[in-house]
């Protein structure tokens, strides 16, 4: 990296309370030269609240392309900038992709000031496995194309999740009720760490009957968290493991029975959660 160039700041912002932003961002935001904004309306507000005067500009989805070119002209003249979305952690389903790329392609530094992101606060309080997960963005819009992606989830063993809109989360979960089954457990975070922060966790069935039931409940923003499925009957770890799993269950916790079991087996963690979760 080059030491006679800017620095382009990624800062998380937050994602509805407007405490949840970090000593270390606020402080950023102040000393760089430039903010690079999703909406600079929206921002402005944030910007405000913590007494932040640098100057703004717009960079979003529809114009990332063309603004890449004055970003770099501004790194390149040892001025920094921070990149920020309307929320969370930018370029997590938000813009700023093609910028980040052509600053590593032309060797500016790029930092990271880490904090709020929907998607890992949904997945912290789903109580579902997260040794292993997978984020896939949002679900696509059509019904056809939603329940071939849904599909592709029947043998996952581990938990995925997707964003997902107030205009389409009943049809998404009924088509996730339809594709896995009544059984499937899941966790629907909305509005995360908003006035009407609402966590739906059940079996797809129960949160779906909680969406039809409340109108109230289908508005906001989504994160859904679907476990993974159940390994199959074949798939058994040894009865040396299923014995040890069965003991621990009897004494501990769930999440520390599988955890220990898979320690003493050599079996893996998600899969023994899995069989723990079906024996409770």
């Amino acid at each position: 990296m080059s030491n006679n160039r800017g620095t382009l700041y990624i800062v998380a912002t937050p994602i509805g309370n407007l405490e949840d932003i970090s000593l270390r961002a606020i402080r950023v935001l102040k000393q760089v030269h430039h903010i690079a904004a999703e909406d600079t309306r929206h921002s402005r507000r944030l910007l405000l609240q913590h007494g932040i005067d640098t100057p703004m500009f717009a960079l979003h989805e529809h114009n990332e392309r063309q603004a890449v070119k004055g970003v770099l002209k501004l790194l390149q003249e040892e001025k920094d900038v921070a990149l920020i979305s309307d929320a969370g952690t930018p370029l997590i389903s938000d813009p700023g992709f093609p910028l980040v790329r052509a600053c590593r392609e032309a060797g500016i530094r790029v930092s990271p000031v880490p904090g709020p992101s929907a998607l890992m606060a949904a997945l912290s309080v789903s109580g579902l496995p997260l040794d292993s997960f997978c984020f896939r963005g949002f679900l696509p819009r059509t019904q056809a194309a939603r329940r071939d992606c849904l599909a592709k989830l029947l043998t996952a063993n581990h938990t995925q999740a997707y964003y997902e809109s107030s205009h389409r989360i009943l049809h998404a979960l009924r088509d996730l009720h339809e594709v896995l089954g009544a059984e499937r457990e899941i966790c629907v975070a909305r509005e995360l760490t908003k006035q009407y922060e609402d966590i739906m966790q059940g079996t797809t069935s129960e949160v779906l009957a909680m969406l039809e039931k409340d109108e109230m409940r289908r508005r906001g923003e989504f994160v859904i968290v679907i476990a993974g499925a159940a390994p199959r009957e074949t798939d058994l770890p040894p009865a040396e493991a299923m014995r040890v799993l069965d003991v621990l269950l009897g004494e501990l916790p769930l999440k520390q029975a599988a955890s220990l079991a898979a320690r003493i087996t050599g079996e893996k963690k998600n899969r023994l959660y899995q069989l723990a979760l079906k024996r409770r």
